[in-house]
């Protein structure tokens, strides 16, 4: 027997109602803080109110029961989704976060997106579909066991249904009902979409600003400079940080040979944890408007052009966002990878001939810019078959994180990260070796590599992925080589910032225009650090 049944028959006709209250309460809580919460509330009520009211005849009844069930639906849905984007990110969906990376995402990759995360999501999504579930069988018990209303309980759901209709008139309150805010939220990852696809006109006007500024290159000696980016690196992952497994021999062999030639930035950070954000950052000198994004900004290719440099944009992202900001800025651009999404398996590796030629090209002087896949989940896809040097854990590492109480999961994605962290650093350190071997006749080279944001995988929490929430998200690698001259060791103890790493790319260039900022250049006399605004409690910039 049903332990309903004991209830009156007055208050067990109440009992799905207010359970149906209850579970939209609940998803509102989870989605929204505050006083939004209780906004949505009253954008709730109506379809909450309906089901309270009798209706004559099964039909009404079925397609009451229908649009109750779509709207409820949509409330616990929306509840969900911020939820997760909170804990997972700490962003709501509207944000330029999650808007840019949708509008950068393809179905696929969504698809490989919510795979690689089944394991975090599976309890929720469990949950998710009993509350749907309980939520369409409350209904059903409600229009088959309608409430009694007496005249006084009706005047109380007619004041409540006015003043819901208030909630409803107040456009900054009725943009937020899930059945409006998602289609107008699609809308908005579509335009922001299209504005990426065409972006001809900003290239073209930062290329007028690069000639305005009157770029120049401070000596007449041939030069090559290569910049290397890594994707989702996070130096603690680096044995040449200091971290347990040996994540990095061949660049901690290349520091011994190159010495005071090789500067490893023990304190570097990305201000952006997203790709996008994080190159527009660094590519501007951190000067890029959002709103209008070529503005009265400088842009490092179209400089490096004006001043008379040939610049190679090869690349293993198969991107449209980089490819339209930045690639298309260069006067070569090598597009090796044609399968977009985190199952593409295409290597590093495959890249380095086309840094070969590039470097052979004879250009007197040539700036290289290389974007590599780096650590980029999926994990596992960006090492050769069969290297996998840390799977058997047990060590260190592995106890560390076992201590700490991260999850099995977890563990087993650090090990994929740092194996692949070990796969990139045989790709980096070939980079340089082979700017080394193209040393311009009688000129320089110069060499830097840094990552375009962290990675967390288990650092300070049970997440393995981006992560604008944390340090992890934050904590990148950060090395300068040149041929001509050493640097000084105080160097290597500053803070340094990606989004500044523009003006130390100028200066390993002999670069001048019009404009410089040379307290932004971590090798300057003159630097002054200046920490960003990153949305993490406590964080401290010079460890």
């Amino acid at each position: 027997m049903s332990p309903f049944k004991t209830f009156p028959v007055g208050i067990r006709a109440w009992i799905p109602v207010l359970f149906l209250c209850a579970a939209c309460a609940a998803a509102i809580a989870a989605g929204h803080d505050g006083r939004r919460a209780w906004q949505m509330m009253l954008l709730a009520l109506p379809v909450l109110l309906w089901l309270c009211w009798p209706v004559v005849g099964p039909a009404w009844r079925r397609v009451r029961a229908v649009v109750a069930f779509a709207a409820l639906a949509g409330f616990l849905v929306d509840g969900a989704l911020r939820a997760f984007l909170q804990h997972q990110y700490q962003a709501a969906p509207d944000s330029t976060l999650v808007l840019g990376a949708m509008a950068n995402t393809s179905p696929r990759e969504s698809l490989e997106y919510l795979s690689s995360q089944l394991p975090a999501m599976t309890a929720a999504l469990l949950a998710l579909l009993a509350a749907l579930t309980l939520t369409g069988v409350a209904i059903h018990r409600a229009a088959r066991a309608p409430v009694a209303l007496s005249r006084p309980t009706r005047l109380v759901l007619v004041g409540l249904l006015a003043l819901s209709a208030l909630a409803h008139l107040s456009k900054p309150w009725r943009r937020h009902h899930p059945l409006l805010f998602w289609p107008t939220w699609t809308q908005q990852v579509l335009d922001l979409r299209a504005a990426w696809g065409d972006q001809q006109l900003q290239r073209a006007r930062l290329m007028r600003n690069a000639q305005a500024a009157s770029p120049a290159v401070a000596t007449d000696a041939p030069s090559t400079v290569v910049l290397v980016l890594g994707e989702s690196v996070n130096r603690d992952n680096m044995s040449l940080y200091g971290y347990a497994r040996p994540t990095t021999p061949e660049l901690i062999a290349l520091s011994a040979e190159e010495r005071a030639r090789l500067l490893t930035l023990r304190h570097a950070w990305s201000t952006q944890a997203t790709t996008v954000a994080s190159l527009a950052g660094l590519f501007s000198f951190g000067e890029r408007d959002e709103d209008d994004p070529a503005g009265d900004t400088q842009h490092l290719l179209a400089l490096a052009r004006g001043a008379g440099y040939k610049v190679w944009w090869i690349s293993n992202h198969d991107d449209v966002a980089v490819d339209q900001q930045h690639a298309r800025l260069a006067d070569a651009v090598e597009m090796i990878n044609r399968q977009p999404g985190r199952s593409s398996g295409s290597l590093d590796g495959e890249l380095l001939d086309e840094v070969e030629q590039a470097l052979a090209d004879p250009a007197p002087r040539k700036l290289v810019v290389v974007h590599l896949l780096g650590a980029h989940p999926h994990y596992r896809l960006r090492m050769p078959p069969g290297e996998h040097p840390f799977d058997a854990g047990g060590d260190a590492v592995d106890a560390a994180m076992t201590r700490d109480g991260r999850a099995t999961w977890v563990r087993e994605f650090r090990q994929d990260y740092d194996a692949a962290i070990r796969y990139h650093d045989r790709i980096v350190a070939e980079t340089l070796r082979m700017t080394r071997r193209h040393l311009p006749a009688g000129g320089r080279a110069a060499w830097m590599f840094l990552s375009d944001h962290g990675q967390e995988v288990g650092h300070t929490l049970d997440h393995a992925g981006h992560s604008p929430g944390t340090a992890s998200g934050y904590r990148i690698p950060a090395l300068l080589w040149r041929s001509d001259a050493a640097f000084d060791a105080p160097a290597a103890a500053r803070p340094f910032r990606a989004d500044w790493a523009g003006w130390t790319l100028a200066d390993l260039m002999r670069l001048r225009w019009s404009g410089m900022r040379d307290e932004r250049n971590v090798l300057h006399v003159a630097y002054a650090w200046e920490p960003p605004a990153l949305p993490v409690k406590d964080i401290v910039f010079d460890r």
